[in-house]
């Protein structure tokens, strides 16, 4: 793995679900537990309730709808936000992500939670890790009204906080989403290799080198 050079960042920007978080709550969520319950109050069986939500999601996915709480509730009519709260002991954070942010900010980094995630989903996991303060802000897609993966978000970011993104870090678990940082200008990018750790770890890819452990990328963080 090619290891940073900490002294030409400034800024890191995190992903939330699949980075920071262990992506096994929303999986488990999404794909197993909102279909159960869908099921049950629409008369489905398993296979037809799991069925006809993942054609659902599809439509939507990489839009700002396939991550808005509150269109699922409508779509859906269910409660999303009291469905999350049921299943809240499932939310994780990944090895070392606490101790990673807190490096990052002794060593005077400015440190940023960029999600796609809705507001109200991004409160109950910043409730549950007790992570919030460590972040120097937390930017939710959804106050930009573009997903990360769309055109123009990056620019949108920068408007919303200062940095300069030829000296910032990216850390994402989404191609799509660091594809479209790539070309919108940011400078440093890696891939997460095993986001749902319940999971095995995502094929190789060369667009972007991958890390599993942040342990991986602090050492050099430490003797700057």
């Amino acid at each position: 793995m090619t290891a940073l050079n900490w002294a030409q960042i400034d800024t890191v920007l995190f992903d939330m679900d699949g980075t920071v978080l262990d992506l096994h709550f929303d999986n488990y969520f999404w794909e197993e537990f909102v279909p159960a319950r869908y099921g049950e109050l629409n008369r489905l069986t398993p296979t037809q309730a799991s069925a006809l939500l993942m054609s659902r999601y599809a439509s939507v996915k990489g839009t700002l709808d396939w991550y808005c709480m509150d269109f699922w509730s409508d779509s859906l009519a269910m409660d999303i936000k009291a469905l999350k709260h049921e299943v809240r002991h499932k939310i994780a954070l990944r090895p070392n992500a606490l101790r990673f942010v807190q490096q990052l900010r002794q060593n005077g980094k400015q440190v940023v939670l960029v999600t796609n995630a809705h507001p109200h989903s991004l409160e109950l996991k910043m409730q549950h890790t007790g992570i919030a303060e460590h972040f120097d802000h937390r930017i939710s897609s959804h106050s930009l009204q573009l997903a990360k993966e769309n055109i123009g978000f990056w620019p949108a970011l920068r408007a919303e906080v200062e940095h300069d993104p030829q000296r910032t870090l990216l850390i994402d678990d989404s191609l799509p989403v660091l594809r479209r940082a790539q070309a919108e200008g940011i400078g440093h990018l890696r891939a997460i290799t095993r986001p749902d750790s319940k999971r095995q770890a995502l094929a190789k890819q060369e667009e972007f080198i991958q890390i599993d452990d942040f342990a991986e990328i602090m050492k050099g963080l430490a003797k700057q």
